[in-house]
């Protein structure tokens, strides 16, 4: 018997436990109990409530991941039983699970076979786990940040630019069809690594990209998932051969430590610092050094993929020792290669904006404007349409293009930022 915690105490232990293993529980428990995410999830819900109660009476265990993970196989078996469905299946499962000892030494113990062992990085291996080929890339992608990245619904429905509504109906749908369709949820063995290395890449780059554009308004929270993402991508480098398969693996860490050496530089005493207006003295010229060194050992694979290219965009920008030394034509050509090669209006927009720096505003606003219709809610068209707008003279368009795009920023800092331009404008 423990010393009872203040209440305070107790849900700063659970949210911590939470923070940390969550996605490992949760991806324990789908796998137990066939691919059934909503008992899964209800059941680490039900738990986590017991826990606040039972850990500020008892203490934390000396296995919190464990206590977690028994409780909620209990609680989820009580769930079946109270809804009449998978009476056998319950049987089984309960006469099948231990005593509530809590001493579990493993979420993944029923996955304990050469394939789990072969993946070191329990985060890592659980991505691969959730990439499951039967499913489209998007379901892979979303079901996994859902599921253990922790980003919210609104967050991944921001990442694929469609209405949170529909993000959510996909996520339903993606779960169904693991539940319905009974898909292994296991993890796979190296035979099927490059099958599900596309989603697992896609997934390392949105969680990069979700730190690093939220930065400021919490910036511990948002720095540590760049941190992730970047770790995470260094594990899956040193997980892969050194061969053609890996050149994207080696592109995309290149892309993260060439964005994240800016990461300093980016905020100054609470505001946005724009690209062109950084110190870039405060870039971190080791993961400069790195990402470029990479990004040539990518390229060399000569199976240059769409993180390649992003890096040795980035890294043109690093090059330039100031902004007028940029190579925007350069920077330009590779958005081209780019588009054609993602069809992204995403990329287009950036694409618009490089050749907008290369060879005038108008030329860009050109571009832009093919866009109108698919960009319609998208923020980071209106913030690049206003400043091009700025930059041709064509005051009142570009206010009216600030103002639609402060109606969509998702971020203080950069609400602040365009906020400023409005004034300046009015």
């Amino acid at each position: 018997m423990g010393v009872m915690l203040p209440m305070t105490d107790a849900r700063a232990a659970i949210e911590a436990v939470f923070q940390q293993e969550h996605g490992r529980v949760l991806a324990g428990l789908i796998a137990h109990f066939t691919g059934d995410f909503d008992l899964a999830e209800d059941a680490l819900q039900d738990a986590c409530v017991q826990a606040l109660s039972a850990w500020r009476k008892d203490g934390v265990p000396s296995n919190p991941a464990a206590w977690l993970t028994t409780t909620a196989k209990r609680r989820a078996i009580d769930r079946l039983r109270k809804g009449g469905a998978h009476a056998s299946t319950t049987v089984i499962l309960d006469e099948a699970l231990p005593a509530p000892e809590y001493d579990e030494p493993d979420a993944f113990d029923m996955m304990d076979d050469d394939a789990d062992q072969a993946i070191p990085d329990e985060r890592l291996k659980l991505i691969f786990t959730c990439c499951h080929p039967a499913l489209t890339l998007e379901a892979q992608v979303a079901l996994t940040l859902r599921t253990l990245g922790g980003l919210s619904t609104d967050a991944i429905a921001r990442a694929f630019l469609v209405p949170v509504p529909t993000m959510a109906q996909r996520l339903a749908r993606a779960r169904n069809k693991i539940r319905d369709a009974r898909i292994p949820y296991t993890v796979p063995p190296a035979s099927q690594w490059v099958e599900r290395l596309t989603g697992v890449l896609t997934v390392i780059y949105l969680i990069f990209n979700e730190g690093y554009s939220g930065r400021g308004d919490d910036a511990p929270a948002h720095d540590a998932l760049c941190d992730e993402a970047i770790r995470l991508c260094r594990a899956l480098v040193a997980l892969l051969p050194n061969d053609v398969d890996s050149a994207e693996a080696r592109g995309l860490l290149a892309l993260l430590l060439l964005n994240d050496s800016r990461r300093t530089a980016r905020v100054a005493a609470g505001r946005l610092v724009l690209l062109e207006h950084q110190d870039r003295s405060r870039w971190n010229q080791a993961q400069i050094d790195e990402g470029t060194t990479l990004l040539h050992e990518a390229l060399s694979r000569e199976a240059v993929g769409m993180y390649q290219l992003q890096a040795a965009i980035s890294a043109l920008h690093a090059e330039a020792s100031k902004a007028a030394d940029t190579d925007w034509a350069q920077i330009a050509a590779l958005y081209g290669a780019l588009a054609a090669m993602t069809g992204s209006p995403v990329v287009q927009v950036n694409r618009a904006v490089a050749v907008a720096m290369a060879h005038g505003a108008a030329a860009g606003l050109g571009l832009l404007l093919e866009l109108d219709d698919a960009m319609a809610d998208y923020f980071p068209y209106h913030a690049a349409r206003a400043d091009l707008l700025r930059r041709a003279g064509e005051r009142e368009a570009a206010a009216d293009a600030y103002a639609r795009a402060v109606t969509l920023c998702q971020t203080a800092l950069e609400r602040a930022y365009l906020l400023s331009r409005l004034r300046e404008l009015e």
